[in-house]
């Protein structure tokens, strides 16, 4: 038992690490409502000394914000029901079907965790410049439709499902496509909105690999258009910037209050980090 004092002390730390984690978001929306000059002479401020909506105006003139933000969400959707669907029917067969070299596969499933983008990056684009779905929302999304990390989840998730259950069913002669809907679905409902939720963030911050197939602005991404307002060469407009990375994270921090009790649930249970 940890006396009053000790507690009080832990609260500190933990309120200090919490200031310290929401610092970056403080500073971009507050940044977001300066003027150009005033980012850059009290950027380090959080206080806006001339408070102004003129970038976020400014901004919904020079680029098309509700076309972005549906190429984000759409983009992000297909991903994660993707990978919710893949990753469900792929861990309720290792659950439920027994075949010769059931683990070998299971490995090379969870195998593909451990190999870097960068290596089938290369191998990805060449094959979607073949399927003609470059500057396609769908070119971005269909190497991403699976996803091991998922199919552990749920596979972690079912264990946990008693098998008298299921037997039961089958001894009804319930077909496997009703106990899927019916029992299984229900029962990792918990866990399909707490994964789907982690999926659709990931999928909406994604950058590097629209950045090689979208090459068109009308189908650009929100964070593919933030890269027009950031140069390493000098000339970034710093509170445009910060006005549309604060339209990009709104949606995500939305989902993530909304769904965080599951997000850490998921986690803790499934025993991954």
């Amino acid at each position: 038992m940890f006396d009053k004092g000790k507690i009080n002390y832990w609260h500190l730390l933990l309120i200090l690490v919490v200031l310290i984690a929401i610092l970056p978001i403080l500073f971009m929306v507050s940044n977001s409502f300066k003027t150009l000059r005033d980012s850059y002479n009290t950027m380090l401020s959080l206080i806006p000394l001339r408070p102004t909506l003129n970038n976020y105006l400014m901004l919904n003139r020079q680029v098309n914000l509700l076309t972005l933000t549906w190429n984000t969400f759409l983009m992000a959707a297909i991903v994660t029901i993707g990978k919710l669907l893949t990753g469900l029917l792929t861990a309720y067969a290792f659950r439920s079907y027994r075949f010769k070299g059931k683990m070998f596969v299971y490995l090379i499933f969870v195998s593909t965790i451990f190999v870097p983008f960068t290596i089938i990056m290369i191998p990805n684009y060449l094959v979607i410049a073949k399927l003609n779905l470059l500057n396609n929302v769908l070119g971005v999304a269909l190497p991403q439709l699976c996803d091991a990390t998922g199919i552990m989840i749920f596979l972690k998730t079912m264990e946990k499902i008693p098998n008298t259950l299921i037997d039961a069913a089958k001894v009804d002669n319930i077909p496997n496509r009703k106990i899927f809907f019916n029992i299984v679905i229900p029962i990792l409902k918990p866990s399909i909105v707490s994964v789907g939720a982690i999926f659709f963030i990931n999928s909406w911050n994604e950058y590097v690999w629209p950045t090689l197939i979208l090459k068109d602005k009308a189908s650009f991404t929100l964070p593919l258009a933030l890269q027009n307002y950031i140069s390493s060469e000098g000339g970034t407009n710093f509170p445009l910037a910060m006005a549309l990375s604060t339209i990009m994270v709104i949606l995500p921090l939305i989902i993530y209050l909304i769904f965080q009790k599951y997000i850490l649930n998921s986690i803790s249970t499934s025993g991954l980090k």
